[in-house]
């Protein structure tokens, strides 16, 4: 394989004073033999061996609240999964309120958002009769937490969105897909070229190789790349929404996906490594940190459209959550509550929907099959 250094973002796993590696997380140590032994990685195969491999950051670690590395929207506060929740309700109301629904969430954290989705819930008991809930996680940690909130609901933890039996479904996605291994193409003066990492002089560091398969990925919209542009593209998301969308089509039901990104294909460089609330440089502590990158919308939704799916949006978190009436709930909260508690819900919806906030960069997408009602994805319709 043709191998060009690019000299950029080396990790702390410099040679010390006495010529010995600095101490590396497990991890970081498979991912620097197996580069010894096969050569420099792609960014897709790094991100999967750090993030989901043995003793990865995903298996091992909690990263969620104030002590972790970030939080996400249902951490911010429980209306984000209430709404959810009445999203759900109505959702497989329009489904024609099927005896038996599969409530499935890849990706669930500690629970919140299924815990306060089924909370809110509580107003459709035939809705709560129907479900069936299947977790898809890989963490034992997070498992055990999920369990303790959902134990009255009965939840099936499962090892892959493969597994979710067959039936009708209704399924969702919150801060997923930009954690699912990405490919970056870099535009040179001889075409397009693979980033990969590689070491020198015992550090990981970035440098070009000759393009993978997923170059058949590229966009109409990467044409424009002109040298040093960067196009990002996720075989991983890809897959897994076509699968989503195959699965909604063939079996009835509908996806909510939520996730930060834009809504168009572009070109650029996002991959970024998360600790402790900060932006890390993202091959320093591979194992110990969060790695992501935002997500295509456009090659989302392009994708389930293939498959035969109703797609609705992208919108913006902002927008959908106001559609769902978010701002409402929070002032009939804030009318029963002290004024400290009244301050709280509008620094919680602030964060939520303002557009400096979380309210521009996350966005939602539906997926929902064939026979579902035009307007069927609620807060998405016409937005």
């Amino acid at each position: 394989m043709a191998f060009i250094w690019s000299g950029t973002a080396a990790s702390r796993s410099l040679p010390d004073e006495a010529g010995l590696l600095s101490e590396l997380h497990p991890v970081a140590e498979r991912i620097r033999a197996r580069i010894q032994r096969e050569g420099p990685l792609t960014l897709a195969a790094v991100m999967e061996q750090a993030l989901a491999g043995r003793h990865g950051y995903y298996r091992d670690n909690d990263p969620l609240g104030p002590e972790g590395d970030f939080i996400t929207a249902p951490e911010v506060s429980q209306m984000f999964g209430e709404l959810i929740g009445l999203w759900c309700v109505d959702t497989w109301q329009r489904m024609g309120s099927p005896k038996r629904v599969n409530l499935v969430e890849i990706g669930p954290g500690r629970g919140t958002l299924m815990a306060d989705a089924l909370r809110a819930a509580r107003v459709a008991p035939d809705f709560l009769a129907a479900k069936q809930v299947y977790l898809i996680e890989i963490n034992d940690t997070l498992k055990h937490k999920q369990g303790e909130k959902l134990r009255e609901h009965g939840p099936r933890w499962l090892p892959s969105f493969s597994d979710v039996p067959p039936g009708p479904m209704i399924l969702i996605a919150n801060e997923l897909f930009d954690a699912l291994p990405i490919h970056q193409l870099e535009m040179t003066a001889d075409g397009w070229r693979e980033r990969v990492v590689a070491l020198q002089e015992g550090a990981f560091c970035f440098g070009l190789a000759a393009p993978s398969a997923a170059r058949a990925l590229l966009r109409p919209a990467h044409a424009t790349a002109e040298p040093g542009a960067i196009a990002e593209v996720s075989p991983a998301g890809i897959a897994l929404m076509d699968a989503i969308a195959r699965r909604c089509v063939q079996e009835g039901g509908a996806a909510l996906i939520i996730d930060y990104g834009p809504a168009a294909s572009g070109l650029g460089d996002s991959f970024q490594a998360l600790k402790r609330h900060r932006f890390h440089a993202p091959l320093e502590e591979l194992g110990s940190a969060d790695l992501t990158a935002h997500v295509d919308f456009g090659a989302l939704k392009d994708t389930a459209r293939e498959a035969g799916a109703l797609v609705f949006g992208p919108a913006t978190q902002g927008d959908f959550l106001r559609a769902l009436g978010i701002e409402l709930r929070a002032d009939m909260l804030a009318k029963k509550s002290d004024l400290a508690t009244a301050d709280l819900l509008r620094r919680q919806v602030h964060r939520l929907i303002a557009p400096e906030q979380m309210g521009r960069l996350f966005k939602v997408i539906g997926v929902a099959g064939p026979d579902l009602e035009v307007d069927a994805l609620g807060g998405l319709a016409g937005l």
